[in-house]
């Protein structure tokens, strides 16, 4: 009968040990039926599960690779697996697969040990866990403000309740400190094609509206409106409209100075950056105005703009918006519409927005991600990104800090 023997290599990392073994088992004409290999910190775990044909010996096999072991200082161990066990572990193959990603800008073994409970307890398993963040200098105490991390954990099963899981890992984001991503591993989360951004509070740390009412002097009811809408008094339509007619007169140089004063969110740069030297096309469906999101689309490379159109005439604001107005269910609608035109399925769509008017776009998303966002909102989305910058959504994608270093050092983004 043939035999199936895990052999496990821990020791000092350096080139040529995988080698070694390898071309031992390539001796005796082995079948190689699973590998794995990691190394931290120069400490090598190498995995190698052997099948042994019927009517050959395994003794020769072990006892070359125990002396080879002895010869250059490292540890083997020899584990015979149970057929029946195995062919348990074929099967498990077809099981559904998940991603969690932990991103923080320090990751704690609370965090993980919070997370990897959660997993436990729904009977998954975890087959792997990568770092994709780069390797971190110390510093001295505290946390420094750029610094970012994240694990992938890759595990495999069905939870009881995705949903009940999810709330449960919001849970521990909220009380660590981390964001916490849910994935179904499946071919489309390895392959987005199209970004969609809220433009307010989330491409830039602004709201634009609010910045033209200070400088025409309506701030104070601007903001009234404002939360008149948020207390279900005013749909977003008339609330905009209404904030909108008090910019009337508003000189367009005023527009200039607001323009000037824009920030980006951090991360954006480096995010949209590395999306364009990877293909993704990209979108700004904004609540807020085209005249400052074609000033963002030429500065940062957007493929789309959708906007509301402020109304100017002589160089004063007329106080009227032209055309439809950019709610809610028009960004989903447009979003739609950009997919359907790039012959992109919305599986490969990611959705990125702050507001309860992102929701329906963020819904109907492969991947909706709340940024920096109310709870109703974070509750809501699929995802949320609340400890990183926008470049936290490259982790959520798989894309690891060497990889984006790569991506922008090549010329292949601007």
């Amino acid at each position: 009968m043939r035999e199936i023997i895990l052999i496990q290599v821990t020791g000092g990392d350096r080139p040529g040990l995988t080698a070694a073994f390898t071309r031992i088992l390539a001796l005796y004409q082995l079948n190689i039926l699973d590998i794995g290999q990691a190394v931290i910190h120069d400490s090598l775990s190498l995995g190698i599960l052997i099948e042994v044909p019927p009517g050959r010996e395994t003794s020769p096999v072990l006892k070359d690779l125990l002396f080879e072991a002895h010869k250059l200082n490292i540890s083997v161990r020899f584990r015979p697996i149970d057929h029946d066990r195995y062919e348990d572990w074929v099967s498990g193959q077809g099981k559904d697969r998940y991603i969690i990603t932990l991103l923080a800008r320090k990751i704690t073994a609370e965090q993980l040990s919070d997370v990897t409970a959660v997993v436990a307890q729904n009977r998954l398993n975890i087959d792997s866990i990568n770092r994709l963040s780069g390797r971190v200098h110390l510093e001295g105490e505290g946390v420094d403000e750029d610094a970012r991390a994240c694990i992938e954990v890759s595990v495999r099963g069905e939870p009881a309740s995705s949903e009940a899981m999810r709330a449960e890992f919001l849970r521990i984001a909220n009380e660590r400190n981390v964001d916490i991503a849910f994935q179904k591993d499946t071919a489309f989360r390895r392959n987005r094609r199209l970004v969609a951004f809220d433009m307010d509070s989330t491409l830039i740390e602004s709201e634009v509206i609010d910045e033209l009412a200070r400088e025409a002097g309506v701030g104070e009811q601007v903001s009234e409106i404002t939360e008149r809408a948020m207390r279900g008094e005013l749909d977003f339509n008339e609330s905009f409209r209404r904030r909108v007619a008090l910019l009337e007169g508003l000189d367009e140089a005023a527009l200039e100075r607001v323009r000037s004063r824009l920030k980006l969110t951090e991360g954006a740069e480096r995010l949209i950056a590395t999306l364009k030297a990877l293909g993704y096309r990209t979108a700004i469906l904004s609540g807020g105005f085209t005249w400052f999101g074609k000033y963002l689309q030429q500065r940062l490379g957007i493929d789309h703009v959708h906007a509301n159109e402020l109304e100017i005439e002589n160089g004063k604001v007329t106080g009227r918006v032209a055309g439809q107005i950019v709610n809610g269910q028009r960004k989903a609608e447009l979003l739609r519409e950009i997919a359907a035109q790039e012959g992109i399925s919305l599986e490969q769509v990611i959705a990125v927005g702050d507001g309860a008017n992102d929701l329906p776009m963020l819904g109907i998303a492969g991947l909706g991600i709340a940024f920096r966002a109310k709870p109703l909102v974070k509750e809501t989305a699929k995802q949320a990104i609340s400890t990183l910058g926008l470049d936290g959504i490259l982790y959520l994608i798989g894309v690891r800090d060497r990889d984006q270093a790569e991506l922008l050092a090549s010329g292949g983004a601007e």
